[in-house]
């Protein structure tokens, strides 16, 4: 009878192995996901739909697009100074006026009847105001025939009295005849004496109120003459030669006092009147430079006033040609212009793009050199123009970034592309 042999457990089966592979493989996956895999929330991205840009070395520019509207350099407008209703028109809208040209009458019947009345009273002022002049230079004569007649009555006397006093001392007459004489002629005297102060009473008076008088006739007479300009005040008249705008009126309209009806434009050049952002206000200044582009050429503006009043959030300038200007423009039309901020310095920049509503320039997605995906980076944005961004921090030149919008990538840490 044979012996059994002995067969030995074999220590490494391959079950056996294939069980230790299985939990190395488990463990070293669960060592992954624990300390070596990428955490950060991650998103599949088609390159196809964003826009990459490269960063760049170059001059930059702060400005901003503004639109100019065309204006004449120098305006006269036209008001009524008078209301009432259309009556005549003389032109139309674009005549060319000479100074003095009518351009249309107004009619105010009330106006009128009541400027007759106030004439009339004023020439009957007039006429009670120089009859008392008359009566003072009346006055005066009568005056004059007073001390006229007393010193006649003055030399009578005198004569009688000498006379009387010959005869008195020669015994002739009585004691009482004499003084008689004597009383009559100091009388006659001293009647002279109170017509004489009387008459330069009367004379300073005369002067003063003669004076007083002139004035008021002077003035009333002018009064005439602003009646008479205020009769005039209804033929709108062109106050300078030139082309008259923005002018509108129909026979029968009414136009109140102080009623804006055109304009008259000198033919002086050209200015550009612009809308600015409220945000600039404060960087606006008088003096500062502008240009735009027409017709394949550079043309340079510079601001000369600045409406400071904001309406609908934006507030108007008024920019002047600094050299020569189109010889095409023309009133109303309306240019865009670049408004600079700054001169060209050179500074790291990045294209414009919807990336800067998300992020307000704080950060953006860096794209890896390998091109295979992108990460965000902090980044620091300065100034700015209607192409580029400054960049102050975070980017190098010949970096590559997205800048299209980020709206779709829900603030993810990573963009996977493909």
């Amino acid at each position: 009878m044979g012996m059994d042999k002995v067969i030995e457990k074999k220590k490494w089966t391959t079950r056996k192995l294939l069980n230790i592979a299985g939990i190395s493989i488990f463990l070293i996956f669960i060592l992954y996901l624990l300390f070596f895999r990428d955490k950060r929330s991650k998103l599949y991205v088609d390159k196809t739909q964003i826009t990459i840009a490269t960063v760049l070395a170059d001059k930059f520019q702060e400005f901003i697009p503004i639109d100019g509207v065309v204006l004449p350099k120098n305006t006269i407008y036209i008001d009524a100074v008078q209301g009432g209703f259309v009556e005549k028109i003389f032109v139309e809208d674009g005549a060319q006026l000479k100074k003095g040209d009518t351009i249309l009458k107004l009619s105010n019947t009330n106006m009128e009847l009541s400027q007759m009345e106030t004439e009339t009273r004023i020439y009957e002022a007039i006429n009670n105001l120089e009859n008392t002049k008359i009566g003072l230079e009346q006055n005066k004569f009568i005056r004059q025939s007073e001390i006229v007649e007393l010193q006649y009555s003055i030399d009578k006397t005198n004569l009688d009295f000498e006379r009387k006093k010959q005869l008195f001392a020669e015994g002739v007459i009585s004691k009482k005849e004499f003084e008689d004489a004597q009383r009559e002629y100091d009388f006659t005297v001293e009647q002279m004496n109170i017509s004489l102060e009387l008459k330069k009473l009367d004379s300073i008076s005369a002067v003063s109120r003669s004076k007083n008088i002139d004035a008021t006739i002077i003035r009333m007479h002018n009064n005439l003459g602003l009646l008479k300009t205020t009769i005039e005040n209804l033929y709108i008249k062109a106050p300078i030669e030139g082309q008259l705008s923005s002018f509108s009126a129909e026979i029968g309209e009414t136009k109140g006092a102080g009623e804006h009806l055109g304009q008259i434009d000198l033919p002086e050049g050209f200015k550009l009147q612009a809308n600015i952002d409220e945000r600039y206000i404060s960087r606006v200044y008088i003096g500062q430079e502008a240009e735009f582009d027409f017709a394949g050429q550079m043309y340079s503006l510079a601001i000369s006033k600045i409406y400071t009043d904001v309406t609908n959030g934006s507030f108007q300038v008024d920019l002047f040609f600094e050299r020569e200007e189109p010889g095409q423009i023309k009133r109303g039309q309306t240019l865009q212009i670049r408004l600079s901020f700054s001169s060209a310095t050179d500074a790291i920049i990045v294209k414009r793009g919807g990336f800067f509503q998300e992020t307000g320039g704080n950060w953006i997605y860096f794209v890896d050199p390998s091109g295979e995906f992108a990460t965000k980076r902090k980044i620091k944005i300065g100034r700015q123009n209607t192409n580029f961004y400054e960049v102050m921090e975070g980017l190098e030149p010949g970096e590559q970034v997205i800048i299209s919008s980020y709206d779709s990538f829900g603030g993810k840490e990573k963009l996977v592309l493909k």
